[in-house]
């Protein structure tokens, strides 16, 4: 593994961690200061100090990327050759998958990898080609069988070379910028076999200043050399011509966007570098394919070096851009001026007395309380019409027997304004005021075990939320639904208003309460879980003090520790934005991403035990009477930001784990399934379930809509 390192000592530390911690140990690091005027030959230095496997390079003088990797490749020993810039980072056992990639795929010249840019957010984003990095036949190929890896960044950080083959073709970097350009480009044509991975190795980290390519200098001219360079290798290699249209197509593009990219070419030599730019394309001019309307454009454009034709050209297009974004607005604004008259004289219209409008979440389908709730007002109501809300790309997972209406459309104004009841789980819509005769029942989303509302007023997580405002949505309720004693306290402590509490059980539950052995094997099948698997169902809550993702367990090294018998389904919670599996991860058996399943219920059903940390969903999986292992590393955090209502630590459903190391334990010991497990959830059972006899819906809706008092629990 080369590294060099120039002006990156804030980022090298994590670059050689992530490295060095590799779980795959037979390798040589050798780190490259490039004459780095700020600590990086210092660093290095105190790592090849603490371990034997860095090599440490110190050049007399500053040469370049270009320089400080062929110094690299100089003293270069294993069998192959990678390199990673002091400012990116390997994944976890990013080396692992890549050697036994290159054992299955019997050694190949170069082995081409995925990445991911990650920003300051924490955001990590996938290569938009990952797609042609896929695992088919033939598992070993050239570059024409796969000329679609030439559409991939021309960077030399995504392949693993074998180093035979590099001293071989007598690859090495030419000084300058866009150096990579020169190697990859002849690399991959001269490859008799070339191997792929579908699977994210590197993070190219996106830095706002210091980078190379976000830095405005004259050697971005660079580029026109380094382009010759590879035109005169295919002028070297005839056997290689096929690739001349396709060099040149590229030569184009990459002109074009060091042109047109803000922050790299110096004001005043724009027009210079488009006249460079129009003699290198007369200069390797080649025959090319049809092409289309806007690349036939550019051409003409880099054809003539004309910047005045380009600089109009931006700013019609500029204009062109204002124009429909203004008239987008125009048209947003008028479709809700329409919307918001329809809803005021839809709230003059009589109500519906045997209407009644569902919705869970922000219209994220069919699921949760309100559904439950909604199924037995359907079985229970006479005459009731029932309406749920619903985003278009969820409306299948609604029932055909109930109408289904998509937020923000007239519809749902409609329905809104009219429906005699209102059943949801979350707020209600801005601008809404409840009607005189509406009733209005707030579900909520299960047992607060963290607290909520005005509870949480005086904690950081409660943001910029309003008292009024939290004041304001309880006073619209009629009723709010509780499962227990503690949600019941909860409710009068954290929204303060004159509704009542119908401490009645969790509606969603009732499936879980005799679940059907037939069905769970079908949902298993379509999960792709095999009958003698242990399903772990991970489902974390949402952390809303952390502005980024939080993935403290490596799940496809958790799995590996405890073998083939387990497997995890992993649920994101809806508000992370994020999945909690990696998106380089390879289809797996035993890794699925469930984040996207419409119904979490489906899923608890489906699993044989549950693994989470502070969500509610542990009191409805109680029911299940499955086991429910705790896991979080953020105990102290959680606590301080938002604040838990339970002691959960010290009245948990089953073990508990603080990190990976004591979660893997918990299930290769089998502590997550023995007697002391089991008494913990009795407890735990007994505490937060005593309504949940599977007619807890029942009871919401004949005291709702029909007035009737309801059944005592069932044992």
């Amino acid at each position: 593994m080369i590294v060099p390192a120039h002006r990156v000592e804030a980022y090298l530390g994590a670059c050689l961690d992530s490295v060095l911690g590799q779980s795959f140990g037979d390798l040589e690091v050798i780190a490259v200061d490039d004459r780095s005027p700020d600590g990086c030959g210092e660093l290095i230095d105190a790592y090849a100090a603490r371990d034997g496997r860095v090599v440490p390079v110190h050049l007399p003088e500053n040469g370049g990327l270009g320089r400080a990797r062929n110094a690299g490749l100089a003293r270069a020993t294993g069998e192959y050759v990678l390199f990673l810039d002091g400012d990116d980072t390997l994944t976890p056992d990013a080396l692992h998958t890549l050697s036994d990639r290159i054992k299955e795929t019997d050694s190949p010249e170069i082995l081409v990898f995925d990445y991911a840019r990650t920003y300051l957010s924490g955001q990590i984003l996938r290569n938009q080609l990952a797609a042609e990095l896929r695992e088919g036949d033939p598992q070993v190929f050239t570059l024409a069988e796969r000329p679609g890896l030439l559409r991939l960044l021309m960077v030399v950080w995504n392949k693993a070379y074998r180093r035979d083959f590099v001293e071989r073709t007598g690859l090495t970097f030419p000084p300058g910028y866009y150096e990579d350009t020169p190697w990859t480009f002849p690399a991959l044509m001269s490859a008799e076999t070339i191997a792929v991975l579908d699977r994210v190795c590197v993070h190219y980290r996106q830095r706002r200043q210091g980078s190379i390519l976000g830095t405005v200098s004259h050697r971005h001219f660079d580029v026109f050399d380094q382009y010759d360079r590879v035109f005169a290798f295919l002028d070297a290699h005839p056997e290689l011509e096929r690739w001349r249209p396709v060099v040149f197509r590229r030569m184009v593009d990459h002109f074009t966007a060091v042109y047109t990219k803000p922050g790299r070419l110096p004001a005043g030599e724009r027009a210079a570098f488009l006249h460079r730019a129009r003699d290198q394309y007369r200069l390797h001019r080649t025959p090319l394919p049809p092409l289309g309307p806007r690349d036939r454009l550019r051409h003409a454009l880099v054809r003539h070096g004309s910047h005045r034709a380009f600089g109009a050209l931006r700013l019609a297009a500029r204009a062109s851009g204002r124009a429909r974004r203004t008239a987008r607005s125009l048209k947003a604004r008028a479709r809700k001026s329409g919307l918001r008259a329809h809803y005021a004289l839809q709230r003059c219209l009589p109500l519906r007395e045997w209407d009644a409008l569902f919705g869970a979440g922000d219209g994220h389908g069919y699921t949760h309380h309100p559904a439950a709730l909604e199924r037995a007002a359907r079985d229970l109501v006479p005459g009731l019409r029932t309406f749920w809300i619903t985003r278009p790309e969820h409306r299948h997972t609604a029932p055909t027997a109930t109408r289904r209406v998509t937020p923000g459309s007239a519809a749902y104004f409609t329905a809104l304004a009219r429906a005699r009841y209102l059943v949801t789980d979350g707020e209600p819509e801005p601008g809404h005021v409840k009607r005189r005769g509406q009733c209005v029942v707030q579900t909520g989303r299960g047992t607060p075990l963290k607290r909520v509302g005005a509870e949480v007023l005086d904690r950081p997580a409660a943001g910029t939320t309003d008292v009024h405002r939290v004041e304001a949505t309880a006073d619209q309720w009629d009723y709010a639904l509780s499962g227990n004693r503690h949600t019941t306290l909860t409710w009068e402590r954290a929204y303060p208003a004159p509704y009542t509490v119908l401490e009645y059980g969790h509606p969603r539950a009732d499936a879980f309460h005799r679940p059907d052995p037939g069905e769970r094997a079908r949902l298993r099948e379509t999960l792709g879980l095999s009958p003698d698997v242990t399903a772990l169902l991970y489902a974390p809550t949402y952390r809303d003090h952390r502005t980024g993702p939080h993935q403290p367990l490596d799940l496809d090294r958790m799995l590996r520790r405890l073998g083939p018998r387990f497997a995890v389904l992993a649920r994101a919670h809806p508000r992370c934005g994020a999945p909690l599996v990696e998106p380089d991860a390879a289809p797996s058996a035993r890794l699925i991403d469930v984040s996207g399943h419409p119904s979490v219920e489906r899923l608890c059903l489906a699993s044989d035990a549950l693994i989470t940390d502070y969500s509610s969903l542990m009191v409805e999986y109680a029911v299940l009477d499955r086991p429910i292992v705790l896991h979080a590393d953020d105990w102290a955090a959680f606590e301080a930001a938002r604040g838990l209502s339970v002691d959960l630590r010290g009245s948990a459903p089953g073990p508990v784990a603080c990190d990976e190391d004591d979660l893997t334990g918990i299930f290769a010991s089998g502590a997550w399934c023995g007697p002391g497990s089991a008494a913990r959830r009795a407890a735990f059972r007994a505490r937060f379930c005593p309504w949940d006899d599977g007619r807890a819906a029942e009871r919401v809706v004949r005291r709702v809509f029909l007035g009737e008092e309801p059944p005592a629990p069932t044992s």
